[in-house]
């Protein structure tokens, strides 16, 4: 298998990996722009806004943007700061009050800003080929519990949070299939009790998906929960029906919870289920009197023995059949394993792996991701042609 492997630290590497002299050139003048905005970001990341407190905000200029789509933007943001400014507390208004007013005020201009600029950037990355198919593998949760002395299964509550920060900034940049490892076949050998809090865990968000108010439902999202499902608990196996039916009609993406999933299950399953399509088949058309195959025609009896079980016929009985395969899959933790899970759809995928733990990935990632990949696409989808 071929990858393009890139870590938020070796830029250099995938150049010389991913690029030739030519499509340096080509790209280099629309990535300028890119590199500016991104380094805004890298300082105000999540985690270090949330930290920040600004008691007044004012945007007295702008400089001029390239779309017109930006400055009306722009002048909304103005109209919108103006319009706070002159909303002035009552005098029945306590002091307290009137402080705890502002400081609302301030917080919602801020933010509004940085929606704003969060916006801003993604027009800019969506001049460049979007990915259709982001796959992350979610690793680090329980060095995360650790590392921040939290108790054992707070670290995947704290990594959902951030899965759901995510599969929003998926959706907002329009990527339209999202895969999640959540829960190998491998994990059922670790210890019982936290199989078990792991499948509560998962029993419970589950059955948060299909809140009316839930992300999925917000953004359109239609679930589907692929792996030997057999596996798992009816609680859970039923929770999962409920919510691929409830969210059955939402079209505008997808999102692929694989859970008691491993490739290599994948593979051995669709070889199998292919096998038995073709024996129903034969055993048909033998009850028929036609026969199997075009031996009649003047086929070789050896090549169509062969050629019973083809490569499509295998594809199209795999878990992951339902979706396109990735384009990019973001391991965390710095890891460049892929653990079982992917392998056969990841033969083209450009593989990302930054160094934080999977409850501290955050937006910066998530757009150096899409960067990177933007980067290589050129090469990736050469090769991709060429197989």
């Amino acid at each position: 298998m071929m990858f393009a492997i890139t870590t938020n630290t070796s830029f250099r590497s995938t150049m010389l990996l991913g690029f030739q002299v030519d499509e340096i050139a080509r790209i280099r003048k629309s990535t300028i722009l890119e590199y500016f905005i991104i380094i805004f970001f890298f300082f105000f990341s999540h985690s270090s806004l949330q930290r920040c407190k600004f008691s007044y905000v004012s945007l007295t200029s702008t400089s001029r943007p390239s779309r017109s789509i930006t400055l009306c933007k722009v002048i909304q943001f103005q109209r919108k700061i103006t319009y706070f400014h002159a909303q002035k507390p009552n005098g029945s208004h306590s002091t307290g009050e009137m402080e705890k007013s502002n400081g609302n005020k301030a917080t919602q201009i801020f933010w509004s800003i940085v929606s704003f600029l969060k916006r801003c950037l993604f027009l800019v990355i969506s001049v460049r080929p979007i990915p259709h198919h982001i796959a992350f593998i979610m690793d680090g949760n329980r060095r995360y519990a650790k590392k921040r002395k939290l108790k054992e299964g707070d670290g995947h509550r704290v990594g959902f949070l951030a899965l759901m920060s995510m599969l929003k900034y998926c959706y907002e940049l329009g990527v339209r299939y999202v895969a999640i490892n959540a829960f190998s076949i491998d994990n059922f050998k670790r210890d019982p009790e936290e199989v078990q809090s792991l499948m509560d865990l998962i029993q419970e968000k589950i059955e948060g998906l299909i809140k009316e108010e839930s992300l999925v439902n917000r953004y359109g999202i239609k679930v589907h929960f692929i792996g030997n499902l057999k596996l798992l608990s009816e609680p859970v196996r039923l929770a999962a029906k409920r919510a691929m039916e409830a969210t059955a009609n939402n079209s505008r993406g997808v999102l692929s919870i694989c859970i008691a999933y491993t490739s290599t299950d994948d593979i051995v399953h669709a070889v199998q289920e292919s096998c038995e399509e073709k024996s129903n088949e034969i055993s048909v058309m033998n009850a028929s009197g036609v026969g199997y195959g075009l031996l009649q025609l003047g086929g070789n009896e050896k090549e169509e023995r062969e050629n019973i079980v083809k490569l499509t016929d295998i594809e199209k009985h795999m878990y992951m059949a339902v979706v396109p395969d990735p384009d990019i899959l973001i391991r965390t933790s710095g890891e460049t394993r892929l653990s079982n899970f992917l392998l056969w759809q990841s033969a083209h995928c450009y593989l990302y792996s930054p160094s934080v733990l999977w409850p501290e990935i955050g937006f910066r990632h998530f757009t150096w991701a899409i960067l990177s990949f933007q980067r290589s696409y050129f090469y990736l989808d050469r090769k991709r042609k060429q197989s």
